[in-house]
C-alpha cells in the first residue's frame, strides 16, 4: 500500500479507535462492553498462541535458566563466603585463646592494684601524632577516655594517652625517647626516672648514687600529682645492668621493660586510680632460682692398695654415690695389670725370667 494522504489518515482514525476502546475496556472493568469481543479473539488467537510458545519456550527456558544459573552463581558466592568466616573463626580460635589469657592477666594486675580499667584494643601502631612509638586504641572520648591516663596490660606499664578522639586515642609507648616516668625500686623505695629508648632497655637515672642495686632488682611506677598521668605501682621493668657511680650523684640502670611493645594487642586505660598506693602487690611473685647442685669428691685410700671415692651431689638433697677408683700413680713397668696388687710389695723371687717362657728361675733349672 503506498503511502498516500488517505493511508495516513486511516492509520490515525484505526489508532484513535484503539484508544477509544482501552479507555471504555478500563472504565468499565468487569461489565466492559468489549470483553465479549476479548473473548471471542482468545478463542480465536489461542490455538496461535499456544504453537508460539511452543515454538520460543526453549528459548525461554534457556533464558530461564540462566536467570537461575546466575542466581544460584549469588547463592553459592554467599555460602562459600560464609564458609570462609567459619573457617576464619575457626582458625582464630588460637587467637581468642590468646586474647582471653591477656586479658584474665590484665584484670588480675587491675584487681592486684585496684585500678579501675577500661579495657581496648591496639587498632593501629605507627606516628599518628608525630611521635616514633604510638599505638591507636578503639576506644576515646565517647568511652570516658581522656588525656594523660595511664596505660598499662597484663605485664605492666604500657605508656599514656596522649591524644583523644571521640572514637580513638593515641597511646605514647613507655619506650619513646620522649617518654619519662618516675619509678620506685622495690624493698628499697630508692626513686629515680625511666627515659624510653626505642627497642633498647629504658634508662633509668637514680637519685642515690650510693644506692645499692643489683641485676634482676624490679621497678615500679612512683605515681604522678592527683595520679595523672601515672598511678602508682605499676610494674615498669627489671634491672639488666648496673653502671658504676664513679662518685657521681645519681647513678644509672639498664631496665627491661616488663611490657613487649612490639606485640601490643590488649590494654587497659587506667580511668579510676586506687584509694591507696598498692606499692609492690602488682608485682608478680619472684621465681625461686634452681639450685646449682655442689660435687664434692672425697678419696679415701685402703691399706691394700684401693681407693674408696665418697661423690656427694647436694642439690635439693643429698645424693651419695659410693665407687671404686683404681689407682694409676705406684705402678712399675712389666708389673702385672691387676688392680688390687699392692704398690708396696715386694717383687716375688719365683716369677722367672720374663723372656723365659716355662716361668722358672736360672737356677732352678741347673
Amino acid at each position: 500500500m503506498r503511502d498516500t494522504r488517505e493511508s495516513r489518515l486511516l492509520l490515525v482514525l484505526l489508532i484513535a479507535i484503539a484508544f477509544a476502546l482501552i479507555t471504555v475496556d478500563i472504565r468499565g472493568g468487569e461489565d466492559s462492553p468489549v470483553d465479549g469481543a476479548r473473548q471471542a479473539a482468545a478463542t480465536v488467537f489461542g490455538p496461535v498462541e499456544n504453537g508460539v510458545a511452543a515454538a520460543v519456550n526453549p528459548v525461554g527456558n534457556a533464558i530461564g535458566a540462566v536467570r537461575d544459573s546466575g542466581s544460584r552463581h549469588t547463592r553459592i558466592a554467599a555460602l562459600e563466603r560464609e564458609n570462609t568466616e567459619l573457617k576464619q573463626r575457626l582458625g582464630s580460635d588460637a587467637r581468642n585463646r590468646s586474647q582471653v589469657r591477656e586479658l584474665d592477666k590484665m584484670l588480675q594486675r587491675a584487681g592486684a592494684g585496684q585500678y579501675g580499667i577500661k579495657g581496648a584494643q591496639v587498632i593501629a601502631i605507627g606516628a599518628a601524632q608525630g611521635f616514633s612509638w604510638t599505638v591507636t586504641i578503639d576506644m576515646g572520648r565517647d568511652d570516658g577516655i581522656a588525656r594523660d591516663m595511664t596505660v598499662l596490660n597484663g605485664d605492666g606499664l604500657v605508656g599514656r594517652v596522649t591524644t583523644v578522639g571521640p572514637n580513638t586515642a593515641t597511646v605514647l609507648l613507655a619506650n619513646d625517647p620522649g617518654f619519662t616516668v618516675g619509678t620506685r625500686m622495690e624493698g628499697s623505695d630508692e626513686l629515680g626516672f625511666a627515659t624510653g629508648q626505642g627497642d633498647r632497655p629504658l634508662s633509668v637515672q637514680l637519685l642515690n648514687g650510693k644506692a645499692k642495686i643489683r641485676k634482676g632488682d624490679r621497678l615500679v611506677t612512683f605515681g604522678s600529682s592527683k595520679d595523672k598521668p601515672f598511678v602508682p605501682g605499676v610494674p615498669v621493668g627489671e634491672v639488666v645492668r648496673v653502671d658504676p657511680s664513679g662518685g657521681d650523684l645519681t647513678r644509672t640502670l639498664s631496665v627491661r621493660p616488663f611490657v613487649g611493645f612490639t606485640k601490643l594487642d590488649i590494654v587497659g586505660v587506667v580511668v579510676e586510680a586506687p584509694r591507696e598506693d598498692p606499692r609492690d602487690t602488682v608485682l608478680p611473685p619472684k621465681s625461686k632460682p634452681v639450685p646449682t647442685p655442689t660435687v664434692t669428691v672425697t678419696v679415701t685410700p685402703s691399706p691394700d692398695g684401693d681407693a674408696n671415692v665418697d661423690v656427694n651431689a647436694e642439690a635439693d638433697g643429698n645424693l651419695d654415690v659410693n665407687g671404686n677408683a683404681t689407682p694409676i700413680t705406684g705402678a712399675t713397668p712389666g708389673a702385672d695389670a691387676n688392680p688390687n696388687a699392692d704398690p708396696d710389695a715386694a717383687p716375688d723371687p719365683d716369677a722367672g725370667d720374663p723372656g723365659n717362657g716355662n716361668g722358672q728361675a736360672a737356677d732352678d733349672q741347673e
